[in-house]
């Protein structure tokens, strides 16, 4: 039977040391470091994962501003929202919930962001050092939770096999090159893979962010391995992951659940970059 890795316990440690040194930051005079959520539309899951990172913010003595912008606006007003935050100092992170609504170009919106207020790590300088194995500012927040949650099972990750189900700009690429940073063995598949079992049962790291539920059940799973799952489905009102968690809990060693394992980390890595971009900028 596995052991259920709780990421809303490990987050809450990270949370806690972040808030620690925001009280340190204004004991010295200055301003709470301050993250802008562009929320566009009303798309309901989205408005949820807004208010939770509202809620860490004031829980860590952060500042909070969520801009919600209606489904209809254009391109090029978005953006120029967008360059208005990159020219204005008393805002150190910026932060677009995505999915946009249909008609509005993701990646454009995302390369809008100053690379210096990119706490989603997700804007191309940011990533471009990230695959040149170079220093970036800020690295993407999902992927460094799942470095967090595997750390903290105590499993060795230089020398693993790791597979990674998925190939997002989002997670499995990002997440991947992190892990051969340190030293893994990393197979990238997804859900066009033939014999995907095959392939996951390699895995001593397995990590799945497919965004299908039940891609991967418990005989897809190598016996001990560590098996962290990314997903967030939706089902009769109930959240699932990528991973069938009672067939996997059986094989596994290790396993994060849905809810309580990556969301959870995905917030808390958010706010520690968000801090890091205020200290570069009160610098």
């Amino acid at each position: 039977m596995a052991q259920i890795i709780d990421g809303r316990e490990i987050a809450k440690g990270i949370r806690e040391e972040i808030m620690n040194e925001i009280k340190t930051m204004k004991g010295r005079g200055k301003r709470a470091p301050k993250l802008t959520v562009i929320l566009v539309g009303d798309d309901p899951a989205s408005q949820i994962y807004v208010r939770n990172k509202e809620k860490a913010c004031v829980e860590v003595g952060m500042s909070s501003e969520t801009r919600r912008i209606p489904a209809s606006i254009k391109q090029n007003e978005l953006i120029d929202i967008i360059k208005s935050l990159n020219q204005d100092e008393g805002v150190d992170g910026i932060l677009v919930q995505f999915p946009l609504p249909i008609g509005l170009n993701e990646q454009a919106v995302m390369d809008a962001i100053s690379y210096e207020k990119d706490v989603d790590g997700l804007h191309p300088f940011n990533l471009g050092k990230l695959l040149r194995g170079e220093n970036p500012l800020f690295e993407p927040c999902t992927p460094s939770g799942i470095i967090e949650l595997i750390l903290s099972t105590g499993v060795e990750i230089k020398g693993a096999e790791v597979v990674v189900v998925g190939r997002s700009n989002l997670v499995g690429k990002p997440v991947a090159i992190m892990l051969l940073q340190r030293h893994a063995t990393v197979t990238i598949c997804h859900t066009r893979t033939r014999d995907l079992g095959e392939v996951t049962r390699r895995a001593d790291i397995l990590i799945v962010a497919a965004g299908r539920p039940g891609v991967v059940y418990g005989d897809m799973i190598k016996k001990g391995a560590t098996v962290i799952d990314v997903g967030m489905n939706r089902l009769a009102e109930k959240l699932v992951g990528d991973v069938d968690f009672e067939s996997a809990k059986e094989r596994a060693s290790f396993i994060s659940p849905v809810p309580g394992g990556v969301g959870p980390m995905t917030i808390a890595m958010l706010l520690k970059n968000t801090l890091r971009a205020a200290e570069r900028q009160t610098a």
